[in-house]
């Protein structure tokens, strides 16, 4: 079977890559090891219950914002968004008290400087410098040369420091950190750029979408396949043959044995992590043995222990926000991952579903994501699912009443109104995502060291092209951007982003 193009993986960078280049005419193919598309889009069903895996909230959504032109683009915008409160969407629960967070880059400044009247003028200054970053996120696209080097100039600066140098309060630099959770704080090397871009699009406007992270991975399947594409799904790519260095095709494990073994094509873009990619490529003359150790040595953020919780009905009001928490005894939430290093829990975010049927009063769903690093779980790595041993189970009902107590100081009441709950680990992610070491984040970008740990989409097969969160930026507008470099490196940037102008 030949296609113009076969994309490996079916997370949001693999699945939108695919939408494009059949949006473009060109005759499509994504397969997927798992039986439902969608990586860590993923949400799964208990007792009719709708929980989500790695997908909570997005920012920047509003009408003329950036990922509302992405999602315009990919048919996205007709599911059901709910926008978080504006006067509040993420609070901060450190040192003893609670702060807000609110939408718009002058009202995130005129509430903040209301808690720190002292700090007003360096607050301005903060939230004029996000505005601007935010305003640039397309610029790569849009304006290569400049784009790159602007870009690039902020990746190469360090976000800590960055903060130090310009808020002067401690207790200020907490509370612009705080709700950061949805990336990876690492002061000796987070660059400048991340920590920017992910918090502006944020403050722009906060969303959740009503009925999990599915509903987007299904829609976008589903237009591949109304534009002619094939979806294999229980189909799991073995190996990437190589021939005059290029790629030929991907061999296939069908569960059903229904789709082809060998899929041929003339572009090949992985949506898999690099590591994984370069295993499928056992052969290559293309591929030194100096570039895969460089891929293989990258450092993974951390990953996430996650309690996905049904509460009893009528028991917790619903907040339309999202919490973040932090233990009373943490100075610096800049810590929390270098804590959880050491297997310490000093901080998580706590998620709120958007209420089912009529009464919106009352939460349902709420999910508990805590940061923990593969150590804590790797010695069960060569288990599955099925196969876990009850040191693991045991481990995690101690680690979920541990982070159920935790929560319930930031949401009281919480702990006694939970009727059941299900938990996964780093390892789980692993397993059902194919992230290594179960990484939320992808590879943990070094400001220190650009060259190491930025990867192009472009590989040294000629025709082999990488996506997702481990280019570029992570999360859903990350990935929205790295999946048009992806696909502008294929069919040229002209035809593609003018809808972005």
């Amino acid at each position: 079977m030949k296609f113009d193009a076969v994309i490996l993986g079916s997370g949001l960078g693999g699945l939108q890559c695919a939408y494009i280049l059949a949006k473009s005419g060109k005759k499509v193919c994504v397969v997927e090891k798992n039986i439902v598309p969608g990586g860590c889009l993923q949400s799964f069903r208990r007792k009719g219950e709708v929980f989500d895996t790695g997908f909570h909230y997005v920012g920047a959504l509003g009408k003329g914002q950036i990922l509302e032109k992405f999602f315009s683009y990919f048919s996205l915008m007709d599911l059901p968004w709910v926008q978080l409160d504006t006067k509040g969407f993420d609070q901060i629960f450190f040192g003893g008290k609670s702060y807000l967070l609110q939408n718009g880059f002058e009202n995130f400044a005129e509430g903040l400087s209301e808690q720190f009247p002292s700090s007003a003028k360096q607050i301005k200054a903060y939230s004029g410098f996000l505005k601007e970053v935010g305003s640039k996120i397309t610029d790569p696209l849009l304006k290569p040369g400049d784009g790159f080097f602007s870009v690039n100039k902020l990746l190469g600066k360090n976000a800590f420091e960055y903060l130090q140098s310009n808020i002067n309060d401690p207790l200020l630099i907490n509370i612009l950190s705080g709700n950061s959770l949805k990336l990876e704080l690492r002061k000796e090397t987070l660059p400048l750029y991340t920590f920017a871009q992910i918090n502006s699009s944020y403050i722009q406007s906060a969303w959740r979408l009503e009925g999990g992270g599915s509903l987007i991975a299904d829609s976008l399947a589903k237009s591949i396949t109304d534009m002619g594409g094939e979806v294999f799904l229980g189909a799991e790519a073995t190996e990437i043959a190589e021939k005059d260095g290029k790629a030929e095709y991907v061999s296939v494990r069908s569960r059903s044995g229904k789709d082809p073994e060998r899929i041929y094509a003339d572009t090949f873009i992985s949506n898999l992590s690099p590591q994984l990619t370069l295993e499928l490529l056992k052969e290559s003359s293309c591929i030194r043995p100096v570039y895969r150790r460089r891929i293989q040595k990258l450092d993974q953020t951390y990953g996430f222990f996650t309690v996905n919780i049904r509460l009893k009905d009528g028991t917790i009001p619903y907040r339309n926000r999202n919490y973040y928490c932090y233990s009373p005894d943490l100075d610096c939430v800049w810590d929390v991952s270098s804590e959880a290093d050491k297997g310490r829990t000093k901080g998580m975010l706590i998620s709120e579903s958007v209420p089912k049927g009529q009464d919106k009063r009352f939460s349902t769903n709420i999910d508990l994501l805590v940061p923990m690093d593969f150590g804590q779980v790797a010695k069960w790595e060569g288990t599955t699912p099925a196969t876990r041993p009850q040191e693991y189970k045991e481990f995690k009902a101690r680690k979920a009443e541990e982070f159920i107590k935790m929560a319930d100081s930031c949401i009281p009441g919480l702990k006694a109104a939970v009727q059941t709950y299900y938990t996964s680990t780093p390892l789980t992610y692993q397993h059902y995502t194919g992230a290594v070491n179960g990484t939320a984040y992808g590879i943990r970008k070094d400001c220190n060291n650009l060259l190491m740990t930025l990867l192009a989409p472009k590989t040294p097969v000629s025709n082999l092209f990488l996506t997702g969160q481990n280019l570029n930026l992570h999360g859903v507008l990350g990935v929205s951007v790295t999946s048009f470099m992806t696909c502008s490196d294929i069919l040229g940037k002209d035809s593609l982003v003018s809808f972005l102008e």
